[in-house]
């Protein structure tokens, strides 16, 4: 009886890790979803980002000359840059989570977690990096620089702008969210050497 019971009680001990595990994965699945939404929508926005406008040039007599005018993500390199940033965030994002889902039969002696966890931090690298230049960017069309003396052009096209302040938004939300995924990610992978560091003697 005592070794059926010990027995019963080893089943129970190894019933309970099994079950903890998969909630963090949909946790951290779930994260990864939303992280994607949030920086695919970054990335179409400012790459669809553009406004026309035609401005009064000169006067000729009574008759204005007017000139249209185009703003475009492309023709900032760190809108471009953005556009980057964000795009490799979301397929980085949509792989991850394919790996999550199918991929977890495919592990050899966990070096699929310790790439998972290096590919996250490289992600949330680049998307901080984009976003940085982003949001410079931005200020400067915003507020322009009296010093340089740059020119504001958000007074002219504001909805161009407003698109690109969107854009950031969701692209910093995503920044946050790989933030956590990455932090998640090498938990996950250092854990596994905690208990054995723990079980052993």
């Amino acid at each position: 009886m005592a070794s059926e019971d010990g027995e019963k009680v080893e089943h129970g001990l190894n019933e309970v890790p099994e079950k903890k595990p998969k909630k963090k994965d949909w946790v951290l699945l779930s994260l990864r979803v939303i992280a994607f939404l949030a920086t695919a929508s970054a990335t179409i926005v400012m790459a669809l980002n553009k406004q026309t406008k035609s401005f009064v040039v000169a006067t000729v007599g009574s008759t204005p000359i007017t000139a249209t005018l185009a703003a475009k993500f492309n023709q900032t390199p760190a809108f471009v840059f953005f556009v980057i940033a964000n795009g490799n965030a979301s397929l980085h994002n949509l792989v991850m989570i394919t790996m999550d889902v199918f991929g977890s039969q495919y592990d050899y002696k966990g070096l699929r977690l310790a790439l998972i966890a290096i590919l996250d931090m490289m992600a949330m690298a680049l998307a901080s990096a984009g976003d940085g230049a982003a949001a410079f960017m931005s200020e400067l069309g915003k507020n322009g620089n009296s010093h340089a003396r740059w020119d504001k052009i958000c007074d002219k096209f504001e909805t161009y702008c407003n698109r690109s302040g969107a854009a950031l938004i969701a692209s910093f939300v995503g920044f946050i969210l790989l933030l956590i995924i990455s932090v998640m990610s090498i938990i996950k992978l250092l854990k596994p050497n905690r208990i054995n560091h723990n079980a052993s003697p």
